[in-house]
């Protein structure tokens, strides 16, 4: 009999973290799926077709004993943990650095940074204790992880801060049989990226109606990063809308 293969996944209810868990799901793997919103999770369950093999868990990971709480559930139940997608995350309104409140910039850095931490050694202390021994972590960054929007500053230093997490779990997680990747997203589909359609503020103090791509494409790569054997690797993976402006100069 194949070894059950186990996935949690933050911010499951909704957009990118929906899209990955439905890939995992509809491959086979049983995936726990992580949400401050028990109805939206439970919806991905529903949809995938699979939620025998889905586990709905409505909890603020941004509160360390909650983040214990569920990884000991998922080991509990499913005996390990093979891949860690860590993918919830939130941004600020667009204002002045200078303007941005305190209490927002604490805010999102306790989902974006904070929380993945938490989750992240939730997942080596189980990865390196099991057997078969290891296991991956996905970590999603952004195209803002490499450059800011307009009014962006929370969210763009939480990002580049992912990237630098990320460089540090694929350094000391080696020696666990531990792999860890990164993949930026640029202008999927989602409910965050409807202004896009719209118009959103350029570098250049113009506004520009900006290409998007399906969000089904996302689910895909982490599937694919998710599916290698540990001892191969997508360290950094860009998946973006075609035409957006990012390359160059805009």
């Amino acid at each position: 009999m194949a070894q059950k293969r186990v996935a949690l996944v933050t911010g499951a209810g909704t957009g990118i973290g929906k899209a990955a868990a439905l890939a995992l799901l509809e491959d086979g793997y049983h995936v726990a799926l992580v949400g401050r919103r028990a109805e939206l999770l439970e919806k991905t369950a529903a949809e995938s077709g699979a939620s025998e093999r889905a586990m709905v868990l409505p909890v603020d990971i941004t509160r360390p004993e909650n983040v214990r709480a569920i990884f000991a559930r998922v080991k509990d139940s499913w005996g390990r943990l093979d891949v860690l997608f860590n993918n919830a995350g939130m941004g600020a309104p667009a204002v002045p650095m200078e303007e941005l409140p305190i209490e927002t910039w604490r805010a999102v850095v306790d989902v974006n940074l904070n929380a993945m931490f938490y989750c992240t050694q939730e997942a080596i202390r189980i990865m390196k204790s099991q057997e078969p021994r290891g296991g991956r972590i996905i970590n999603n960054g952004s195209i803002s992880a490499h450059a800011p929007r307009p009014m962006s500053v929370a969210y763009t230093a939480t990002k580049h801060a992912v990237t630098g997490l990320t460089k540090c779990v694929s350094l000391d997680g080696r020696k666990h049989d531990i792999a860890c990747g990164q993949i930026d997203i640029g202008n999927a589909a989602t409910e965050m990226t409807e202004r896009m359609t719209k118009g959103v503020p350029q570098a250049n103090g113009s506004t520009m109606v900006e290409p998007r791509m399906d969000v089904r494409h996302v689910g895909s790569a982490v599937l694919y990063m998710a599916k290698l054997p540990l001892d191969a690797n997508v360290q950094f993976m860009t998946i973006m809308a075609t035409k957006m402006p990012f390359v160059g100069r805009g």
